[in-house]
């Protein structure tokens, strides 16, 4: 079977990396692919980001199955399309998708089926919202109503950086978000305690089959410190998603998330990854829902998959994934990403990239902001690489995957030394 995987970054050179292990695949594009998917001899690299463009070359080189990475395609209705022209698609609906493409849609649908989520109210009226602000006091959560690449989000430790961010994203809208209908929108909501985790399930509209379990870095610096990113690197398991918290997260969050969405006559299909705050009690809430794998943390879960991924698309596709049982790795997995200079208010581009190892069972790079120029690799995008290594030990593993990216180099590159020291304090 020939396969297609739409996007351009870590997450899709994973996606595409564990697909092509299948031997049941002929043959994996990536569309538009990068300088890693352009290195691998069993991927190719299809120059194509226009949805109707791309479901006319799916048709034509009899694509038997399509994975979609990013939220962009989804939320256009990349899905809608090539389900109208009857090609088999992996992801949710465009109607779908705004549980990730619309902050207001996916609190008000949480709050109609009672998940667990901060209080929260939302504002196009810039003068409301930092009266809002001013009444409930801060550390306060501000975010935009829309598509915003992981940045549109601020956690405002005082009032004066609350009052900034709705200037920012109700007036200048400095931060690039595309805004949907009615324009501008900000959501506000309270500042919740605990720790965070990724929680990833795949859906096929009726039947659920958790992922492994997960948790990334969002800050740019050591010890969580600097500016929020898309995330600097991730860990799978994630020890503080207990079996305990995991059985809530299923039955509190994940469950009356898909009902309910059925129930609303909008069938989940996709993977749903809902960012879950989980405080001292082990009680998870809503933080924000994603219709798409996260990124980093695809990275290490698809390094610990032993199930045939395609496997388990094609159940995915066709209401089969409860005669699914997926196997993982006991190992753990853990990636660091590394950044280009600037970012990630402004990354630089164009810098080369020396000294990228061999691939190995327990060692990957996956390419995220990369690109294949004159026999070289270039960066072309803020985190460039996330390098993932598997090893018996959250210590074993971090320490395997510093190993592997002491002979990387590129100017201006920053990494955390850090990743995954939440997980061996635990």
């Amino acid at each position: 079977m020939k396969v297609l995987v739409v996007g351009n970054g870590g997450r899709e050179h994973a996606m595409a990396w564990k697909l092509a292990q299948s031997p049941k695949v002929q043959q994996v594009f990536v569309a538009p692919g990068n300088g890693g998917t352009a290195r691998d001899a069993m991927l190719q690299n299809i120059p194509l980001t226009d949805i109707a463009r791309l479901r006319q070359w799916a048709l034509d080189n009899q694509i038997g199955l399509t994975v979609v990475g990013p939220e962009a395609p989804l939320a256009a209705g990349i899905v809608d399309d090539f389900r109208a022209h009857g090609l088999r698609i992996f992801g949710p609906t465009q109607k779908a998708a705004q549980l990730e493409s619309s902050k207001a849609f996916s609190k008000a649908f949480m709050a109609r089926h009672h998940i667990p989520t901060a209080e929260f109210d939302t504002f196009t009226d810039a003068a409301l919202a930092h009266a809002y602000v001013d009444r409930m006091g801060a550390p306060i959560v501000v975010k935009a109503d829309g598509l915003a690449a992981g940045k549109g989000v601020v956690v405002a430790m005082t009032l004066a950086e609350a009052h900034e961010a709705i200037d920012f994203m109700l007036l200048d809208n400095t931060l690039g978000v595309a805004h949907n209908a009615g324009g501008a929108r900000v959501v506000i909501e309270e500042f919740l305690q605990g720790e965070e985790a990724s929680f990833i399930v795949i859906c096929d509209g009726q039947n659920v089959a958790a992922m492994a379990t997960s948790q990334d870095h969002k800050r740019l610096l050591d010890a969580d410190q600097g500016p929020n990113t898309g995330g600097m690197g991730a860990y799978s398991p994630a020890p503080v998603v207990t079996a305990e918290v995991h059985a809530r997260a299923m039955r509190e969050v994940i469950l009356p998330t898909i009902r309910g969405m059925e129930k609303d006559g909008i069938p989940y299909t996709g993977f749903l990854y809902a960012g879950l705050m989980i405080d001292e009690q082990g009680r998870p809430k809503t933080l924000e829902f994603n219709c798409r794998m996260g990124d980093p943390e695809t990275q290490p879960i698809l390094m610990r998959l032993k199930t045939d991924f395609l496997e388990v698309m094609l159940a995915a596709t066709s209401l089969g994934l409860d005669k699914i049982n997926m196997e993982w790795d006991r190992r753990v997995a853990l990636g660091v990403v590394m950044a280009a200079a600037g970012y990630p208010m402004n990354p630089r581009k164009g810098d080369v990239i020396n000294g990228l190892p061999k691939d190995a069972e327990d060692a990957m790079v996956f390419h995220a902001g990369t690109t294949a120029q004159d026999g070289k690799t270039l960066t072309s995008g803020g985190r460039v690489l996330c390098v993932t290594a598997l090893a018996d030990s959250v210590r074993l593993a971090q320490q395997k995957a510093y190993e592997t990216l002491e002979t990387i180099g590129f100017d201006g590159m920053q990494y955390r030394k850090d990743i995954g020291y939440r997980a061996i304090k635990h």
